[in-house]
């Protein structure tokens, strides 16, 4: 089982790259279905979850391959050939391993008249139903049953409708999305996400040849059309790993420059680092981010875009843990995202959890001790307490990490950390 040794007293400085963002480039992905031909995405982060995605989307019939870039931090090329007649069946075995897979349901419907895809895993952060992905392709005339752990949806064509969504869903909208493209008719989505990842995957599908209006407000509206073309695109900068470099500066002293870090994406991140005492300064190429001296605690509330991100918030809980003062950390997305926590503890935080909030009361530094990264931000969040401790802290599980962040060791040691990848015995 490979682990991450965190020595401790590091102060990151430097330059960092970030690549595409893994959240809109495995949605970039799954719209490829959407038409036949070779579409190409650049800045496809080299991690875990696009293999996975690379091979649900192989078994669904597509060609796939992937060529990295030098110098991109991570990032590559990825060309998918997808056929005049997919596949529309997914694996059990690949969905269960994350819940981004859930996404080619929706273009398979549109384009094929019908899927079976397997109801999807993913990280352990709470419950995240897919009652308004049903229900919503329901409306545009899906008839969707569950068997045997398969959602098993079908329809001749889809037609356009309006759709209010309970919660503006990032995945649900998505889906929705891109299920409307192909349909006949206008289809208004309300209470839509209004994330850069959104607005990223429509920019997509407008140069697919969609018709969408709306992207990164709360109404989006789809004319659909009959057919779409393959396409060259470039996906967005991840704003969840510059916002973890970002937070790494503040929590180590130190002083990061992001290259490609769009500040726009993280406003209330950045606005919380600049209440903590840091300098954060956008830049033409990125964000320059510089803490001297101990960091304020700032309280923290975790809502949609563009709200301070669900991701960041195990970020949040740590730099405040080694702040001056007490933050109260509010998480209103997943309810499972406080499980990090009692990991955080052993290392000596002084964190309560009650219901969705929590308590922080900060120390100067941890106390090294084993930890186990329980999702893809929790490990993240745990090596940047590592940076922060007083000895070697040992982060367990990272396979979670892998999945979120490319070549997340060599760039923290090109920032300064003593920070390597070692194996234990199982």
């Amino acid at each position: 089982m490979d682990c991450f040794e965190v020595t401790g007293g590091a102060r990151l400085q430097g330059r960092v790259r970030v690549t595409g963002a893994k959240n809109s480039a495995l949605k970039l992905m799954a719209a490829a279905l959407l038409a036949p031909g070779r579409s190409t995405i650049h800045e496809v982060p080299d991690i875990l979850d696009v293999t996975i995605m690379s091979e649900v989307l192989r078994r669904l019939g597509c060609g796939v391959a992937y060529e990295r870039t030098p110098g991109s931090g991570g990032g590559g090329r990825l060309t998918i050939d997808v056929p005049d007649k997919p596949s529309t069946e997914t694996d059990y075995d690949l969905v269960r391993r994350m819940r981004a897979s859930i996404s080619v349901l929706g273009p398979l419907v549109a384009r094929c008249g019908s899927a079976r895809v397997a109801l999807p895993g993913g990280d352990a952060i709470g419950s995240r139903g897919l009652d308004m992905h049903i229900s919503g392709l329901e409306r545009l005339g899906a008839t969707i049953i569950s068997e045997h752990g398969f959602l098993i949806a079908t329809a001749p064509r889809l037609t356009g409708t309006s759709i209010w969504l309970d919660f503006p869903s990032v995945g649900a909208t998505e889906n929705l999305v891109m299920a409307a493209v192909l349909a006949q008719g206008t289809t208004v989505v309300d209470n839509a996400a209004r994330e850069p990842e959104i607005v990223d995957l429509c920019r997509m599908l407008v140069a697919m040849g969609a018709r969408i209006e709306g992207a990164g407000t709360s109404t989006i509206t789809v004319e659909g059309v009959d057919s779409m073309s393959p396409v060259e695109y470039t996906t967005v900068p991840d704003r969840i790993v510059a916002g973890t470099w970002a937070i790494g500066a503040v929590m180590t002293r130190g002083d990061v420059v992001i290259e490609r870090g769009v500040a726009e994406h993280l406003t209330v991140a950045l606005d919380k680092l600049t209440d903590s005492g840091a300098t954060v300064e956008a830049l033409p190429d990125g964000i320059r981010v510089a803490m001297d001296g101990r960091p304020r605690c700032v309280d923290v509330v975790t809502l949609p875009f563009p709200g301070f991100p669900t991701d960041l918030q195990p970020m949040a809980v740590a730099l405040a843990a080694v702040s001056t003062g007490t933050a109260l950390i509010t998480e209103n997305v997943f309810e499972g995202r406080f499980m990090f926590v009692n990991e955080l503890v052993r290392l000596g935080a002084d964190v309560r959890i009650d219901g969705h909030h929590a308590v922080v009361r900060g120390r100067e530094r941890f106390s090294s001790a084993p930890v186990l990264a329980t999702d893809i931000r929790a490990g993240a969040g745990l090596v940047l307490a590592g940076l922060c401790s007083d000895g070697v802290t040992e982060v367990q599980e990272v396979h979670h990490v892998d999945r979120g962040y490319p070549d997340f060791v060599d760039q923290l040691r090109g920032l300064g950390a003593d920070v390597r990848r070692t194996q234990r015995p199982d």
